[in-house]
């Protein structure tokens, strides 16, 4: 009886021990002795495509052999994947950001199209640039909006598209890059519907075309994706955001592991590599940011 409850009362301290082990970020010295990199990943896009593969599995995989350990993918969404890394809740009230409670640390760090937005800057660190972005507003292709002409001011032409929305439905989904938090869109009179059925990006043409809103928001690499998929189905209104950049996301106090990181994505760009990755996932994507790519290819 006495060896049960010893048995018993040190499998509760090894599991607790574990846990609070699992709760603290690690960085560069911690993964290395681990043996294993830990990527946080959602299906999204031509990212993660949820079959193994993905411009940002790739890259991380590599990363991972760079540094010598092993690969893991660990899948997640865009509401959990914060908590998953930090082992907190990520609470927004209005420009004010906290971390709340305790969860399990299951990742390391996120590689998944992952916007660089203030808000998100005030809990983590990000790599240098890993792929450009920007979110636009698209309609039906019979809805009777017409596409904003464009001009050579790109803000003027964010206001156009904008004063278009009037009071019609905008479908966006909260916690992500089509927050419409991000853009100034809440408290203006639009009538915003937020998808909720699910958290995948990818769901958000279908929604339109199904008319679960008249509008959507919708981010440019799953726009290139889903004008082949749902070819004269939907149409591009125009620009909603500034031009975005995406990069790999890291706990505040991992500075090791994003600046080592970085040294592998320059290593990356400088020897081709890198644009073999972007043509491979998304071909002729540098036509909509070809300073981007002249910059980083």
């Amino acid at each position: 009886m006495f060896a049960r409850r010893l048995f018993s009362g040190l499998t509760a301290i090894v599991a607790a021990m574990a846990i609070a082990l699992a709760a603290v970020a690690a960085d560069l010295p911690e993964i290395k002795a681990r043996g294993e990199l830990r990527h946080l990943g959602i299906r999204y896009a031509n990212f993660v495509t949820g079959a193994g593969d993905g411009f940002d599995v790739e890259l991380v995989q590599g990363f991972a052999r760079h540094l010598g350990v092993q690969y893991k993918l660990v899948y997640t969404d865009f509401y959990s994947v914060i908590r998953d890394l930090l082992g907190k809740n990520v609470v927004r009230r209005g420009d004010e950001v906290s971390l709340e409670g305790d969860f399990p640390v299951l990742g390391d760090m996120i590689a998944t199209g992952f916007t660089v937005l203030p808000w998100r800057e005030k809990v983590l660190i990000y790599s240098e640039p890993t792929f450009p972005s920007q979110v636009l507003l698209i309609a039906r292709a019979d809805s009777p909006l017409r596409p904003v002409p464009g001009s050579a001011s790109l803000e003027a032409d964010i206001r156009e598209t904008k004063a278009l929305i009037g009071r019609q439905s905008l479908l966006v989904m909260e916690k992500t890059c089509l927050d419409p938090a991000n853009y100034g869109l809440k408290n203006r009179g639009i009538e915003l519907r937020a998808y909720t059925k699910s958290t995948n990006i990818n769901e958000m043409v279908p929604a339109l075309l199904n008319r679960e809103a008249e509008l959507s928001l919708l981010d440019v690499p799953d726009v290139i994706l889903d004008m082949q998929k749902w070819a004269g189905k939907f149409k591009i209104i125009g620009p909603i955001s500034d031009t975005q950049v995406l990069a790999a996301a890291f706990p505040k106090d991992a500075p090791q592991l994003r600046e080592a990181f970085n040294i592998y994505l320059r290593k990356l760009k400088a020897d081709g590599s890198y644009d073999r990755l972007v043509k491979k996932y998304y071909p002729g994507i540098n036509r909509y940011f070809p300073d981007f790519f002249a910059r980083n290819g």
